[in-house]
């Protein structure tokens, strides 16, 4: 009884290590892996119980022949409606007010950067070095180029930091006593649900629609023929692509 009881209770956790392994392979969003879990678990405590004689196999096949059944005799139906859904889904998509006050987040090794959509201000906050816990904001050109020799040993960081130099000082390279080459480039195959949600400032559920204003709004701020920067451009691109192909 007690072996029976402990092979229980140790399934949720044989559960939560799958779907650890399968979330870090495919980049689930959080709601997918929560029920990817339960689903999970209740497949392997169902799986024992028939196991020990607890359950009948056909708790399990009667109801797989119960969708399958329903499934092939209503199909014709199913595909019917579904350009009807498809539509409902894009017209209430579109019907959503817009967030007001949003912001797109980009983190790096030294920066956690945030993007005003309405404005196109940014600011962000030092995550470590000489200048950890400080708001770019409250430094001084000659702190922000101190902060940018050391955001050179991160490609990400340099390139975060310059856009934001670029767009509060354009004149920054010639007030510097030093020549600053170009930044390094960046590592651009990192991108993940995530990632491209903060970049975007989107949080789940997600729709294509918004990932298409998201992107709209952004650019229309922070393109390069508008003050913005490529690396940003290009950021805030693969975020909208990652999230379009992953909703497709």
């Amino acid at each position: 009884m007690i072996v029976r009881l402990l092979a229980l209770l140790v399934l949720p956790i044989i559960a939560y290590y799958f779907v650890k392994e399968v979330n870090q392979r495919f980049n689930f969003t959080p709601r997918q892996t929560r029920l990817l879990f339960l689903i999970v678990a209740a497949l392997l405590v169902i799986a024992v119980l028939i196991v020990l004689g607890r359950l009948p196999v056909g708790f399990i096949l009667a109801p797989l022949g119960a969708a399958a059944a329903f499934v092939l005799r209503f199909l014709p139906t199913l595909l019917r409606l579904l350009p009807m859904w498809q539509i409902f889904k894009s017209r209430t998509a579109s019907a959503r007010p817009r967030q007001e006050g949003q912001t797109s987040t980009i983190r790096t090794e030294f920066l956690a950067m945030e993007l005003e959509h309405d404005t196109g201000n940014m600011d962000g906050e030092v995550l470590k070095g000489k200048f950890s816990r400080k708001l770019l904001s409250s430094l001084q050109l000659d702190e922000l180029l101190e902060l940018y020799n050391e955001c050179l040993a991160d490609a990400d960081s340099s390139q975060v930091l310059e856009a934001y130099i670029e767009r509060i000082h354009p004149n920054w390279r010639e007030q510097s006593n030093h020549d600053y080459g170009p930044a390094p480039a960046p590592d651009d195959s990192r991108m993940d649900h995530q990632l491209a949600s903060e970049v975007l400032g989107l949080s789940d559920p997600i729709e294509k629609e918004d990932v298409i204003q998201a992107h709209r709004k952004l650019m229309q701020k922070l393109h390069p023929d508008r003050g913005g920067s490529d690396y940003l451009a290009k950021k805030i691109n693969m975020a909208k692509d990652f999230l379009l192909n992953e909703l497709e």
